[in-house]
């Protein structure tokens, strides 16, 4: 197998890409950065330093994948979702001095396999999102959602269940 990398996208000369991915125009993947095999890469998609992909996963455009997530295999991710990792995020110290690398308190996001995150979803910091669980459209997602749960709305509220094709049961 081979894998297809679009002429726009910028891709770190220190990521592992898969046999069977496809990364299309303008996505930029950091260094240290793991995409596993046959994965779909959008256009204008931004994949963080040492983010982890597994396979079969599906990023869908405009998405931006930052440092501290890791995405077991077979998960979907909408257009414009974005994954965050500071909860409290500033530019500065106190003293007025630019933050530099070490002054950021970078959290941790897992997606477990098969679970599907819906457009504009945000996810914030400190969260797992079980198998197979489904998030609506534009959610904030501030807790852990379990296998299974369907959660939607701001904030995040499980509202129901789904089977791993999706439907609600």
């Amino acid at each position: 197998m081979s894998k297809f990398i679009h002429r726009t996208a910028e891709i770190s000369e220190d990521a592992q890409i898969g046999d069977g991915t496809k990364i299309w125009h303008h996505a930029q993947i950091r260094e240290g950065a793991k995409l596993g095999q046959n994965c779909i890469v959008g256009k204008n998609v931004y994949i963080d330093f040492d983010v982890s992909i597994g396979n079969n996963v599906k990023i869908q455009n405009n998405a931006c994948l930052y440092h501290g997530l890791e995405v077991e295999d077979g998960v979907f991710i909408g257009p414009g979702v974005i994954f965050t990792n500071d909860k409290i995020p500033r530019a500065i110290n106190p003293n007025g001095d630019l933050k530099q690398e070490q002054d950021w308190n970078s959290s941790k996001i897992k997606v477990r396999y098969g679970a599907s995150i819906g457009a504009g979803a945000i996810i914030l910091p400190n969260v797992t999102i079980g198998k197979f669980a489904m998030i609506g459209s534009g959610s904030v997602i501030t807790k852990d959602v379990p296998a299974y749960g369907l959660t939607i709305g701001n904030p995040g509220k499980l509202v129901g269940k789904v089977n791993e094709s999706g439907e609600k049961v």
